[in-house]
Parts: structure tokens; sequence; C-alpha cells
């Protein structure tokens, strides 16, 4: 490099200037540069005509095709021209070499004519302060640290391990001495030069005012790419002993098969179950799941225990549907269709299975509460859901609850266990084969609890819309999506469904069929089903009007039609009996009346019989009782003999039966003057209240205003209305409340042939949803005060002002001395 000074005399001297696109050029550098912009050729030019000399400054932004002198770094290099060449596509390439540092003092006029004159500017020499005595050592430490940064960059680099000589990269190593302060100068600027650094980084270096300065940018530099690199060559690293740890692990299981093919092993499992991972659509964790448990397996051995119970779990993922769904068919007139097919009546509950449909023929999908339908047995519940499923073309799938009292039932076993399952949730998925079917769950009321947890509990995250898309089965240890799936709950009674798990489903009720709708379900579906499950021929049997109807009243006493499909299937294996031993023709057909079904049935068990208007009925009331199996009419029973005032309860009566007979005494002791009766009546009689059927256990509140009616006909003496039924809990005020399962009881007394029924005035809206059939026979009577309760049940108004009372000479009678008499 030459050492001639281009500064003649004092003052700034002017040189062309060619502008640097992303590129700062450092003093002792010889680098090729390419020119191709005019303005850069036009300057090259003007070099040549001044001793080759220009000065090279740093654009401040790279897009910039045309920069302005205000587009300019102040601070450049001063460079001369050793040697340029003209390339086949005009380009120009030129090897630079760097002489020092300059600084722009003004930038001057454009001599140059053309479009695209050349940038000329007056410089001055830009060097760097000489360092005092003191700082030299310090600046030589700083030096040589640059230069072993350098050293170890160059190194780790990819991009440098073929840097050209002369670049100090490589420079001298520490010892050498002490160097001269310009081979100080030399080596910074060579190390600057090479780095990889972004444009601007490398200007603040050449703008750096002292050596110092320089070394410190350097360093600062240097020690932050060289943290880049090595981490960068730790992953190289780490990614390559993958690699081989990958190959090798490839090359031992080719030599696995080939030694377990020449033990006669079976070589083909790998590759069925190779070929059912890759056919089979698995979610991204799933499938890494069952990646890893087969690469486990492919490790141990075939008589591990372990071994059968990953083969085990594989096939569960494998045969899960995940992704697999059925087109819903969301026709409301087509799912309406198939409700009329396979239910007669329940429209009520049809319509709101409808109302369903039609949003999922909206929205694309169901999300909200599940559905809970509540009614007795037989009433169809589960043909419902099927139903259900059959209208949208989904699968179905029925899982029974009753009974369960382990929570692994519901979410799994873990695998820890020997014969460890999925719950029944994600069996009955693998059962269906695809993601959304139709999913019942048979009679959720009776889900039992025991030390093993509480599978009601672990059902709040199945029926939970916001959680059952995240289910999370114990053996699987996988999130399941259960969004897709239609869940519907069956149950007798609310009363076994904890509150938290009530609270998520949406209770459709269904009360029971009225006797002239079991007439039609048995002529349409029980009837011909029946035949074709003996081996009868459609038609072979018919029953008329009037046998079907004394089958209902005197064979079954239910809300549903089970016991009715039951007496008709015995009717049915009579005819086929006889059929088989030649009694009976094999073809034509046989009709039924009501004289010949003692001799197929037997005497009949049941009789309807309210009573008649001669019957003695003082001490008697018919009340309305919810059960399990529907509603049912009961009597109660008073008597009132002498004695000392005791009260006895018969009947197996529950804590609250017996709570409001108490309250029914007490409020006949509270009317003893309006009911003529003396204050101290009951200090001088003995009550015994009975309710029939001694062996079937009976509570609730609801048999309060009947156990009142049945304690004032006793006391009284009068008889009461033989086919009036009420229902209603009393207080000891008189007041009537209301109580649950109206329909029930209403359907009830309608059963059994009742005229008039007594309500509480709270449950008057209830009627409105009866049944038209119900409404038209039944007179109802709405009451919210124990003496309208009376007026009903005695049939006339009793008129205490003035009124005569039994005991007097003119009207003797009466079970009680001063009972009251009712007025005409």
């Amino acid at each position: 490099m030459t050492s001639l000074s281009p500064w003649s005399g004092e003052g700034p001297v002017a040189f062309p200037v060619l502008a640097l696109r992303d590129l700062v050029f450092f003093p002792s550098l010889v680098l090729p540069l390419l020119v191709g912009r005019p303005r850069s050729t036009r300057a090259l030019e003007a070099a040549g005509r001044s001793e080759d000399l220009l000065v090279l400054l740093a654009q401040k932004d790279p897009e910039t095709e045309d920069p302005s002198p205000d587009q300019l770094h102040r601070v450049g290099t001063l460079t001369r021209v050793v040697q340029r060449s003209v390339l086949p596509d005009q380009t120009v390439r030129v090897v630079f070499e760097g002489l020092e540092r300059v600084r722009v003092h003004r930038f001057l006029p454009e001599l140059t004519p053309g479009e695209h004159p050349s940038l000329r500017a007056e410089f001055e020499p830009l060097p760097y302060p000489a360092p005092g005595p003191d700082q030299v050592s310090e600046m030589e430490a700083a030096v040589r640290r640059v230069e072993r940064e350098a050293r170890e960059y160059a190194h780790l680099h990819p991009e440098l391990a073929d840097a050209p000589q002369g670049t100090d990269l490589d420079g001298p190593a520490v010892g050498q001495g002490t160097r001269p302060h310009p081979a100080r100068i030399r080596s910074l600027h060579r190390v600057a030069g090479h780095l990889l650094l972004p444009a601007e980084e490398k200007q603040r270096v050449l703008e750096a005012e002292t050596v110092e300065a320089t070394a410190s940018l350097l360093l600062e530099v240097l020690e932050r790419e060289l943290e880049i690199l090595r981490i960068e060559e730790r992953l190289d690293r780490e990614m390559s002993r993958q690699m081989d740890k990958e190959r090798r692990h490839i090359y031992l299981q080719e030599q696995l098969r080939a030694i377990q093919k020449e033990l006669g092993g079976d070589g083909g499992e790998w590759d069925d179950l190779e070929s059912r991972l890759a056919e089979v659509d698995l979610p991204d964790e799933v499938g890494a799941r069952a990646r890893r448990e087969l690469d486990r397996l492919r490790r141990l051995s075939p008589s591990s225990p372990e071994s059968g119970v990953i083969r085990n779990y594989l096939d569960w993922i494998f045969s899960l549907p995940w992704t697999r769904r059925t087109r819903d068919n969301a026709e409301v007139d087509h799912a309406r269709q198939v409700l009329e097919e396979a239910h007669y009546g329940l429209d009520e509950v049809k319509d709101r299975i409808l109302d369903h449909i039609a949003v999922l023929s909206l929205v694309g999908e169901l999300r909200g509460p599940v559905l809970c339908l509540v009614g007795p047995p037989g009433v169809g519940k589960t043909s419902l859901g099927r139903s259900i499923a059959r209208a949208l073309e989904r699968r179905f799938v029925r899982v029974s609850l009753g009974g369960i009292r382990d929570e692994a039932e519901i979410r799994g076993h873990r695998r820890t266990y020997v014969g460890s399952l999925p719950g029944r949730v994600i069996q009955g998925l693998r059962q269906a084969g695809s993601a959304n079917p139709v999913f019942l769950l048979d009679e959720v009321d009776k889900v039992a609890r025991d030390g093993h947890g509480d599978p009601a509990a672990a059902l709040l995250e199945v029926l939970d819309p916001e959680q059952n898309r995240s289910f999370r089965d114990h053996f699987l240890e996988l999130e399941v999506d259960l969004s897709g799936a239609l869940f519907i709950a069956t149950a007798n009674t609310l009363a076994g469904i904890p509150g938290a798990l009530r609270d998520r489903m949406e209770v459709i009720r269904i009360p029971g069929y009225l006797d002239t709708e079991k007439r039609v379900i048995a002529h349409r579906f029980l009837l011909p089903a029946q035949l074709r499950d003996h081996g009868l021929e459609p038609g072979r049997l018919h029953l008329t009007d009037g046998a079907v109807d004394r089958v209902i009243e005197g064979f079954t006493r239910e809300a549903g039609v089970r016991e009715l499909d039951r007496c008709l299937a015995r009717m049915a294996r009579k005819v086929a009996r006889g059929v088989a031993d030649g009694t009976r023709n094999r073809v034509g057909a046989e009709t039924l009346h009501p004289e010949d079904l003692e001799g197929l049935l037997g005497p009949p068990p049941h009789r309807r019989d309210p009573g008649t208007d001669s019957e003695d009925r003082v001490g008697i009331a018919t009340g309305l009782a919810w059960t399990q199996v529907g509603g049912d009419t009961l009597e109660v029973e008073v008597a009132v003999v002498p004695g000392s005032g005791s009260i006895q309860l018969t009947g197996t009566l529950g804590d609250v039966m017996k709570e409001s007979a108490v309250a029914a005494f007490t409020f006949a002791r509270a009317r003893a003057r309006l009911l003529g009766l003396r204050p101290g009546f009951h200090r001088e009689v003995d009550i015994h209240i009975h309710i029939p059927e001694g062996a079937t256990p009976k509570d609730g509140p609801s048999a309060g205003v009947t156990i009142a009616a049945a304690l004032v006909s006793a006391l009284t003496g009068l008889p009461t209305r033989p086919r009036v039924a009420m229902t209603g809990e009393i207080t000891l005020r008189g007041r009537v409340l209301p109580v649950g399962g109206i329909r029930e009881k209403v359907v009830a007394a309608h059963r059994t042939g009742m005229t008039t029924v007594v309500l509480p005035a709270g449950n008057g809206a209830v009627l409105e949803r009866l049944p038209v059939e119900v409404t038209r026979r039944l007179e109802f009577c709405l009451v919210d005060r124990m003496d309208q309760v009376l007026d009903e049940v005695f049939g006339r108004e009793m008129t205490l002002p003035g009124s005569t009372r039994v005991g007097d000479p003119e009207h003797p009678g009466g079970p009680l001395d001063g009972a009251l008499r009712i007025s005409q």
C-alpha cells in the first residue's frame, strides 16, 4: 500500500465522491467493487483525471437509487483505484485501496456535464489522536483482545472460513511486542472491514473518534456475534447428533426386523401397525402419542407384559373416530315424519325435539343444555332417543347408568391396573364409529355413589358443552372432543339427579299415556310387533276396541305400555301354541272380544271402581299421588273412636306425610268452633289415620288436603263425594299450597274414572298444557283455601252462621255431639 499523502498543503482538498449502498469501506482494505450507476461511473472517470483518487461515502438509505449530498454520511474513506475492468454487461469491476479516513468539508457544485454529473466535495483528513505514554499499553491490550476475538469469529463463521490473506483476522498473535500506532489502526480497520455487520454499525466504527473507542465498539460487536455463533454451533452439533441417532435407530430397526424374521417372529405386526397409523386421520397430539407408544413397543420384548398393554392402547387409538363424522339430515319435515311413524301422542315432547332439530338446520351444530326425558317406565323414553338418531341419520349409542357407583366407569381406568379399559363414554364412541352420534344416557337418576368416587360428578364434564370439547379419559390420557355428540338422558324422577347435573340438562317431562292413546298404540305398534315376534302372520289376531280397553282397565295399572305389551305377548303365545298343536287354524284372522280375555289371561287382577254415590264415604277422601311409575290415586281413611286424644298413623307413611297429617289435625282443632265441635273434643276421642296398601312406602306433602278432608268428614259425620280427587299441601292456617306432578296426577284421575279434580290455584297454569281429552272429561276446581276444598268435597256450601248442630232434639245423629250440619 502506498504511503504518499495526497494532502499538499493546508486546507481541504477536493475529490470525486462515489456513493456506496449497504457497504462501508475502511482504510487499509483492498477490495473489488462493481460500479454500475451512471453517477458512480462519472465519479470513476473524474478520478482518472486526478491520480485515481476518490472518496467512498456510505448512503444513509441503501434503497435510494440516486442519492443527493444530504443522503450521504459525512465520514468516509479516501481510496485509490488500483485496477479497473469493464464486464460484458458494461458494469465496471474496480479494485479499491483504502488510504485513510476523511470528513466532508463541503460539497462542490456539479461541474461534469451530462444527465448524471458526478459528485465532488472538499475533504479534510480525520486522523486518530495519538495516545499518551500512559495509554499505549491499554490501547495495545484492547487491540490484541480484538484480534483474539476476530480470530475466533473467523474460525466459527462459515462464510469467513476462507477469508483472504492479509485481513489481520489471522494477524499477529499476542506477544509480538508493542507495535507502532498506525499498525494498530490498520489492524482494527481490517477487522472491522471483514465483519459481517449491518452498514450502520460499521459506520459507527468508522466514525469513532479514538483508537480506544474503535476497539471498544469492535469488542462489543464481536462478543455479541460470537455468542450467536456459539449458539449456532451448539445447535448444529445437537442436530448432527440427532441425525446420527436417527440413522442408527433406523439401522437397528432393520436389524431387529431381520432377527425377528429369522427367529420366526411376527414381523408383519409392525407393518400392520405402521399402515394403520398412516391410514387413520389422527389429531396432531394423538398422532405424536401413537408414534411414541409404537416406538416403545418396538424396543420391548414380545413376551413382556407391557407390550400387551401398549398393543391394546394403540388398538383403542386407531379404532376411535377422532375425525369421522356422519352427515346430519336436519330437515324438520323428515324428522317430524320419523317421530310420527314411531310414536303416537307425546305432542309436546315432539314439538320440543323438532325445535332443537330446526336450530341444527340453521346453525349447523347443537349447543346448549342436554335433553333429559323424565317420565315413568314404559312411556318410550329410550325409543324416543333412537327415533331422534333416525331423524338426524346419526349413529345411536345407549349407555345404561343404572347402578354405576365407580367414577372409572365414566372416566376410564388408568393403565396401571390390569385389564384397564376406557370409560363407557369412550367405549360408546368406538361402538358408534363416528364422532357425532346420538348418545343416550339411560337411567341417569339411578347412578350410585360410594368410596370409589361420584360418577354423577364425572358426568358433569361429559354433559357440559363448555368442557366436553376436551374430555380426558384416564385410560387414553388424551383430549377427546365430545362436542359433536348429541347427549340425551333419561330418568324416572328428578329426585335422584344431583342439582349440579340437573342444571346442565333441559328437562322434558313425559307424564304417561291416556287410555285412548294406549288403545291406538296397541293396535298400531304393539300387536303387530308381537305377531311378528311369535311367527304369526300379520292380521292373524285382532282385538276389538272393547277388548283392548278391557286389557288396559283390568290387567294393567301403569302410565306406560310395558304391562300392556306383556299382556299382548301372552295372548300371542297362546295363539301360537294353538297353531303349533293344531287346536287353532294356521291361517285366517281371529278376533278377540272382551269375554275372550279371561280364557287367555285369566281373571283381571285390577278393578277400577271409584265408588258409587250410595257408598258410605264418611271419613274417606280420594287423593292423587305421584309415583315413579306415574300418577295414581289413593284413598285416605280416618276413624274416630272414643278415647283419650291419641293419634295413630298407619300405612307405611314417610316423615313428610306424617307432618301433613299432624298439620291437618291442627287445622281441624283450630276450626273446631266453626265446624261445630266442642273445643276440647280432641281429648275425648282417638283418631286413626290410615292409607291402604300399607306395604308400599308413601311420602310427600301433596296428601295434606286429602287427610284434612277425610279428618273433617270423620269428625262431622258428613260423607265425601265419591268421584272427587284432590291434591295439595295444607298449612296450619288452612292455606293450600301448590305441589308437583300435576300432569301425572290428572292423567291418573282420568284413568281411574274421576269426574272432579281439586287442585291448588298455584298449579292452574298446568291445565293449559293438558290433553284436550282430559280437560273435556274432567271438571277442575282451583282452590287456595281449605274451606273451598271442603265445599267441593262435601258437595255443598257450608254455612256457619245460624247453622244447626247434630245432637239437638230436632236433629239426632252424627258420630260426635255438636257436629256441624250442612245447610240445604
